[in-house]
């Protein structure tokens, strides 16, 4: 448990006291890396093959998570499978972590698929593998292996996730958009991060959105701020937990960190994420777009 007071979140100290489990045949507790190892290339993330909590399964976002052909997320059945072959079933406690830019980054977007999917029992390791690393908690470069088990899952609960259609009716009816890019992605300054492949033609923001950072949401250690401090935060935009809300990004990756934020660990009843995001948004002829900072 953490100061948080909710069990979707971890500490390291919680994660190495449970490493034993982790690395047990018996799948009551699972533990996955989940990583898009290109776009972590070039940060200080320590690769899966170079190091991995014991007991790690290693999860390729773009690869394992996502379906390239749709570009869309994994159907029902694929993600049954992507566990059942891990060793995991939807019984297990599973615990997410990653590296890059920011800590978790890929992570909370398998969180947020997890919960998509129905899975009761997810959480994420506070701090990520950055945390891990940098505190020196046991690695190893061994692959586990776990013998493959049944996965049901009970999803989709399509009541977490946005489509372009839901945000057109959160621009006419006032529900929050956060955009939750850095600054110069909101105003259209750029259209991607630096070093990342620009996914929209077009660079700007939705309509009444406001711009909420992820990395405003973590200290420099990459732990999560504290309650206080989140809800602070999105006040300061104008946003309360009485509210519905929309996340987004790029590509729904790091719109995912603060959907968790908002909705797990605030909890805010109402959350969704949007994982279109800019790259559908931006690529929409028509589509309506604001430059420039927020006007809220």
């Amino acid at each position: 448990m953490t100061e948080h007071g909710v069990d979707a979140l971890v500490t390291a100290d919680w994660v190495e006291d449970h490493l034993e489990e982790f690395q047990a045949d018996d799948p009551e507790y699972r533990l996955v890396e989940i990583n898009n190892p290109t776009v972590t290339a070039d940060s200080e993330y320590t690769p899966y093959e170079d190091g991995h909590i014991p007991g790690a399964t290693f999860f390729h976002w773009e690869e394992d998570l996502s379906d390239p052909v749709a570009r869309d997320i994994l159907d029902k059945g694929s993600f049954e499978t992507l566990n059942g072959e891990a060793g995991i079933t939807e019984d297990s406690t599973v615990v997410l972590y990653g590296g890059g830019r920011v800590p978790n980054w890929f992570a909370l977007f398998g969180y947020w698929e997890y919960k998509y999917f129905g899975h009761e029992d997810v959480r994420v390791l506070d701090g990520g593998k950055t945390y891990w690393v940098e505190n020196d908690y046991p690695l190893t470069t061994g692959v586990p292996e776990f013998t493959p088990q049944e996965y049901n899952a009970r999803g989709p609960f399509e009541n977490i996730r946005a489509y372009k259609s839901d945000v057109e009716q959160a621009i006419d009816s006032g529900v929050p958009l956060v955009d939750v890019r850095s600054p110069e992605e909101f105003t259209g300054e750029v259209i991607a991060p630096e070093g990342l492949q620009e996914t929209a033609q077009r660079g700007g923001h939705i309509p009444g959105a406001r711009n909420v950072p992820t990395t405003s949401v973590l200290n420099d250690d990459g732990t999560f701020k504290s309650p206080d401090e989140l809800r602070a935060l999105y006040e300061e935009v104008g946003i309360g937990e009485d509210q519905s809300v929309i996340t987004y990004c790029r590509v729904g990756e790091r719109s995912s960190i603060e959907w968790y934020v908002l909705h797990e660990l605030l909890g805010f009843d109402d959350v969704e994420n949007y994982d279109g995001s800019w790259t559908e948004w931006g690529n929409t002829i028509r589509a309506p777009i604001e430059t420039g900072e927020s006007k809220q």
